[in-house]
């Protein structure tokens, strides 16, 4: 069976998640996925485009590799990925929690780079000192 399941090559899966094959060589060596080599050729299997999946969209939300394998990891835990979901729904709150605190900050930076602009410009108008 697992012979008939289709296998990916270096140049589909980049042109599929639109990465390089510099990056999937690096996952390769994060150990984050594992292609099958025949030769010098890499043939990814359904399983490691799913693992990409969520390298990718883990990578997009701030997470680090060590939290993606982490996550990653308890895919094989053997309890239909419940451990997985339970884990990866709490870290995804956790960043949220943190991506909101972040936000906080950032509108309070654009404040006061406003009203720094703002000074500025009224300074400029009145004239040099």
């Amino acid at each position: 069976m697992d012979s008939e399941r289709r296998k990916f090559s270096i140049g589909e899966m980049c042109e599929a998640f639109g990465v390089t094959a510099r990056a999937l060589r690096f996952y390769e060596d994060e150990q984050l996925i594992a292609p099958e080599r025949r030769g010098t050729a890499r043939l990814y299997s359904e399983r490691d485009r799913a693992r990409l999946t969520w390298i990718l969209r883990g990578k997009r939300v701030g997470f680090s590799l060590n939290d993606i394998r982490e996550m990653l990891d308890l895919y094989d835990v053997g309890d239909q990925r419940a451990t997985q979901r339970r884990v990866t729904i709490e870290r995804c709150n956790d960043r949220i929690a943190a991506m909101r605190r972040q936000r906080v900050d950032i509108d309070a930076t654009i404040h006061d780079l406003e009203n720094f602009v703002a000074q500025l410009g009224g300074d400029l108008q009145e004239g040099p000192d």
